[in-house]
């Protein structure tokens, strides 16, 4: 059965990357415009070689950055695909730079989130790191961040997430102005983006990964390495700041799993993540029935 994505791009200067990545689609593939108008434009369409729909919406804004106005918009009209992704960019204090990174949404202090589908977010990884390695991108590195919104420094309420019934990404390019502005990187997203569901059919163990830095290559190692998926990472920081060392830190991370398609396999733990921060894992694993690991014994699938 084929499958349909939905990818939304900020066409404004808000956002360096998402017009130059929608122009190398449109260059390449000429999509067909739908009937479908978001912000005046139409929405585009792409039809692959196995009838696969990517559907391209030009925004004016980000979507995160106004997300009640878009959640009608998103419910309108894409309330049925498999899958939704926000191409943007990455920046910050502390950012890797020359990275591609893919990350799950949701609000981990509050413990809010949105569906996620792990086979998904480790298709485009690894997609987008095989096209990395095709175009000889040897100095860029594909990850993943940490589960989280962008809407919430822009006063977005994230009780507003669980509304939208499809697994929702973002997908990103960091993080200075020179590699924003890469047209070779430009070009590797727009090919990476196209892969998302190469590997539907591929068995694969579904990972909640506990601690670690923001962009943590703990995670994203394995999942381009071995057979596993990050369903959602949630960081040592936001572990703290939203108290998980308090009995509410079990319904946080019970809606949490309900938010991930198909369950998870396993809990991994990062070493560095306190005590008292692993119990709820602990406790999780307990009520679910299965294993909980240090975050070493992804290097080892057997």
């Amino acid at each position: 059965m084929h499958k349909i994505a939905v990818y939304f791009f900020c066409r404004t200067d808000i956002d360096p990357v998402a017009s130059r990545v929608l122009d190398v689609l449109v260059k390449v593939h000429a999509p067909e415009e739908t009937e479908i108008v978001v912000d005046g434009q139409p929405v585009l369409e792409i039809v692959d070689d196995n009838e696969n729909t990517f559907l391209l919406v030009q925004t004016d804004d980000v979507l995160s950055h106004d997300y009640p106005r878009y959640l009608d918009v998103l419910e309108e009209h894409f309330s049925e695909v498999d899958a939704a992704a926000v191409v943007n960019w990455h920046e910050g204090a502390n950012a890797p730079d020359r990275v591609f990174t893919v990350h799950s949404t949701g609000d981990v202090p509050t413990g809010q989130w949105a569906r996620t589908n792990p086979v998904h977010m480790r298709n485009l990884l690894r997609g987008i790191d095989a096209e990395r390695r095709a175009a000889g991108l040897d100095d860029y590195s594909v990850v993943t961040e940490a589960t989280h919104w962008s809407g919430v420094p822009y006063g977005g309420e994230p009780t507003l997430l669980a509304q939208y019934a499809v697994p929702t990404y973002d997908i990103e390019i960091g993080s200075s102005p020179e590699c924003w502005n890469d047209p070779a990187a430009h070009e590797v997203m727009a090919r990476g983006l196209l892969r998302i569901f190469d590997r539907d059919d591929e068995p694969v163990t579904n990972v909640l990964c506990a601690g670690g830095v923001h962009v943590e290559t703990a995670w994203s190692t394995p999942v381009l390495e071995g057979p596993y998926a990050v369903a959602h990472h949630l960081p040592n920081q936001w572990l703290v700041t939203g108290k998980y060392d308090e009995p509410s830190a079990d319904d946080k991370l019970d809606w949490c799993v309900k938010s991930i398609k198909g369950g998870i396999d396993m809990i991994a733990v990062h070493d560095k993540l306190k005590a008292t921060y692993k119990e709820p894992f602990r406790r999780l694993g307990e009520r679910l029935g299965v294993p909980v690991v240090k975050h070493q014994a992804l290097r080892r699938p057997a």
